[in-house]
């Protein structure tokens, strides 16, 4: 790890945010409200991974963002042999979006954490997700006041792991490479992206799988205290 850097930049999502947590959540309440025969872990079984391909496609262009949102609920409904109208996802989808950065789950340790690094460090936030939504699931978790810029997909024009979106945060920061350090839990977006950029870059694996042996690696956000 190189000895000068100085600002330190996180993913959200899956990263300091419990994605999952609060996503199960804001999934339940909707279903207990209006879809009471949902069995709402049966459907997060297939709706997580549907999602995750989901994004996969969205981060590199492969998806847009109102194909996201149709889609991760349609093929999960049809995963669990669910019928369900067009015009009630859409209703699901919009529902969804205003309910979950209401939750407000964090990592394990993610406050104490980030305490201790604004007392060292500069802190910025880099996430592919919509700016309005992900605003709000800061404002909610207590988190804005520990960084100094965030930076989102919408205003860069561009998604991790594209080296736009990567420029436009180091420009907002007013940060070098060589001083700059990313943090989040998509090899493909958070590590890669930022390796390939030029910066250095940190892997949160908090379910532990395996990846090659050059990448620096954390299972906890307690961690980063050992190595800051």
């Amino acid at each position: 790890m190189k000895k000068d850097i100085t600002h330190i930049f996180f993913d959200l999502d899956h990263t300091l945010w419990d994605f999952d947590t609060n996503s199960a959540l804001a999934f339940d309440e909707i279903f207990k409200r209006d879809y009471p025969t949902i069995d709402t872990k049966l459907f997060l079984e297939h709706y997580i991974p549907i999602n995750q391909a989901c994004w996969a496609l969205f981060q590199v262009d492969k998806m847009t963002h109102e194909a996201l949102r149709y889609q991760r609920l349609k093929q999960s409904f049809d995963a669990i042999n669910y019928a369900i109208s067009d015009d009630q996802i859409e209703q699901i989808a919009q529902d969804y979006i205003q309910l979950l950065p209401e939750f407000n789950h964090l990592f394990e340790d993610a406050l104490e954490t980030l305490s201790y690094l604004k007392a060292r460090y500069q802190l910025h936030i880099i996430t592919n997700g919509f700016a309005e939504v992900q605003f709000r699931k800061m404002s909610n978790s207590n988190l804005s006041h520990y960084f100094k810029t965030v930076t989102n997909s919408e205003m860069a024009g561009a998604k991790k792991p594209n080296p736009i979106i990567f420029q436009h945060a180091l420009h907002l920061a007013q940060a070098q490479k060589n001083e700059s350090i990313m943090i989040g839990d998509s090899i493909e977006a958070d590590v890669n992206g930022a390796l390939d950029f030029g910066m250095e870059a940190i892997f949160f694996n908090p379910n532990q799988i395996e990846v090659p042996e050059n990448i620096i690696q954390i299972s906890t956000l307690a961690q980063l205290k050992t190595i800051f």
